[in-house]
């Protein structure tokens, strides 16, 4: 039996990093649940403190494939590189040619720059090619 999974984050930011990763992802920020048409409408529905409504935020896949990213807000920063991180796949089969993908992962990460991201370094190693990034709070991820 497979288990659907969420990948959370801890955030200074919630709001700005849902997103971010939205964009990233192919993502659209999660809807209320039924029967609440807002997220303000079901925090009201639930006693959540006007200063507590920024604390938490979600992006889903609209097709309802991919892993819900949950962004919660922690008091501290980021410290340490990533034990952990996504890689954002640019859609070109590591066997098409390189000009093909090098040209594929460069639309994307133009893309992530423009959203946020920061762009640090390239590689092309054991037959794979991909660029490191760090989203808008410093999280690395790549693009292959």
């Amino acid at each position: 039996m497979t288990r659907q999974v969420t990948i959370t984050f801890d955030a200074t930011d919630p709001a700005r990093l849902a997103e971010f990763w939205a964009v990233a992802m192919g993502y659209e920020l999660q809807p209320p649940p039924p029967p609440f048409e807002s997220w303000e409408a079901f925090a009201d529905a639930n006693d959540i403190p006007v200063e507590r409504r920024m604390d938490i935020s979600a992006v889903v896949d609209p097709a309802g494939v991919g892993p819900r990213l949950l962004f919660l807000k922690v008091p501290e920063s980021k410290t340490a590189k990533n034990r952990v991180h996504l890689d954002v796949h640019c859609g070109v089969a590591h066997d098409a040619p390189k000009a093909d993908q090098l040209a594929a992962i460069r639309s994307i990460v133009d893309e992530l720059v423009a959203a946020g991201a920061t762009e640090h370094e390239s590689f092309d190693e054991m037959m794979t090619i991909w660029t490191v990034l760090t989203d808008p709070e410093g999280n690395e991820f790549c693009v292959v």
